[in-house]
């Protein structure tokens, strides 16, 4: 008879939470410290005479990594569905790990010419096969390890760990550019920020080798490759609607902590160090607002929260345009006052698409919606909205995530009338 996995005790439960979630920690604070930096990582690792030039191909690269972000969801998903999902866990940390220190000790362009380009993009690349599956599989692991009813609050507890990273991002940034000025930040500082992150690497694998395994040994025998894409081509709905989900989200949180900053920088000039410390405000926002997003969509129902918070993000992304011109004032209002709209939605989307596939195919199917969305529309936002304001149309770019916004709704309404949602109702 095929011996099944018991329910994790109570103790294993939360020490195997808080593995996901300072694992969430370290590949969204290395994640995000590429984008807060790349108007200084553009003049160090490409050939450029002008600021904004450099800086978009920084941005460029940034993209990059969610080209390659379904790849990762697809090879590695499959393996967490049909082989567990704790060593791939440890596999998506251990190579973000690896690469962050590799770029924090990458000679310049101005040392070995193109190569420095060619490792950065290469890292990059790696960095997008990890975080292909990092968010999507923690996410699901985290609904596994609970019991059901609870999903907003774990949801909230590993968006906590996510904007936890996001704002050490943000705050070591921050206090890097203080403590050695903006020169010194622009010649060599930038590196230290790479440099934490690799060692903080240590105690998250460490603290992931102990995690429960939640995919029972009767499911993993039954979950042939064939089984697990049967199962997304049965819901295909649903990963379409994850698509969405997760792409419209992903577009507005692009903008705010990565577009704006590096518009702020490149664009309008302002000063770097007080920039970092408006986005370290933004990262507690969405600190504070995950824990209490979670307990408010356990109450009043995953569907119904996910729902609202989804249609306020249409007017709020229009916030943006109110900077148009130099001024940390304006900087200020429109990323703080999209703030807690964001962090409303940044705290449910990854639960939501989780509960749109169901548990045999659920790390593949919500891994490759990911990766597909967060290519297509996450990615890409934050050059998206430097280049239309380049070309004086920036008013495009709320316009489209509006639209993308009411498209996630739209089809996950359709989702849940089909009765293809399987968690959280």
């Amino acid at each position: 008879m095929t011996a099944t996995l018991s329910a994790p005790a109570p103790s294993t439960t939360r020490k195997g939470m808080l593995g996901l979630g300072l694992g969430n920690t370290l590949e969204w604070y290395d994640w995000m410290i590429f984008g807060l930096l790349s108007a200084f990582l553009g003049p160090k690792f490409f050939p450029s005479t002008e600021p904004l030039s450099a800086t978009l191909n920084a941005l460029a690269v940034f993209a990059v990594g969610f080209a390659v972000r379904p790849l990762g969801g697809v090879l590695l998903g499959t393996v967490a569905d049909r082989m567990g999902r704790r060593r791939v866990t440890l596999l998506s940390v251990g190579l973000m790990a690896l690469t962050t220190l590799i770029i924090a000790v990458t000679p310049t362009y101005e040392s070995i010419g193109p190569w420095a380009g060619v490792i950065l993009v290469v890292c990059r690349l790696l960095q997008g096969i990890s975080t292909g599956i990092e968010a999507p599989l923690s996410t699901t692991y985290a609904v596994e390890l609970n019991s059901a009813g609870r999903e907003g609050r774990a949801a909230g507890y590993m968006s906590f760990f996510v904007n936890l990273g996001i704002l050490l991002a943000s705050l070591v940034s921050f206090a890097t550019s203080w403590v050695v000025g903006g020169d010194t930040m622009q010649d060599w500082g930038w590196r230290i920020p790479f440099l934490i992150g690799a060692v903080m690497s240590v105690v998250v694998i460490y603290l992931r080798r102990a995690l429960p395994e939640t995919l029972h040994e009767t499911e993993r025998a039954e979950n042939s490759s064939g089984a697990v894409w049967r199962g997304i081509g049965r819901n295909w709905l649903g990963l379409l609607a994850i698509v969405f989900v997760v792409g419209s989200v992903q577009a507005y949180n692009y903008a705010w902590n990565v577009g704006l900053p590096n518009l702020a920088r490149s664009s309008f000039g302002e000063d770097p160090t007080k920039v970092f410390g408006l986005t370290t405000a933004l990262g507690v926002v969405l600190l504070i607002g995950s824990p209490l997003t979670g307990m408010l969509a356990d109450r009043a129902k995953l569907s119904r929260t996910f729902i609202v918070t989804r249609v306020l993000a249409v007017p709020s992304v229009f916030l943006m345009l109110l900077y148009r011109e130099p001024g940390l004032l304006g900087f200020a209002a429109v990323l703080l006052g999209g703030s807690v709209v964001l962090a409303l939605n940044m705290t449910l989307y990854n639960v939501v698409a989780t509960s749109l596939m169901p548990k045999s195919s659920r790390a593949t199917g919500v891994a490759l919606g990911y990766g597909v969305a967060v290519a297509l529309f996450g990615g890409t936002a934050s050059y998206l909205m430097v280049w239309l304001q380049q070309q004086d149309i920036t008013w495009m770019f709320p316009v489209y995530t509006a639209v993308l916004s009411v498209v996630s709704v739209v089809l996950y309404v359709a989702v849940r009338r089909r009765g293809g949602v399987f968690i959280g109702e």
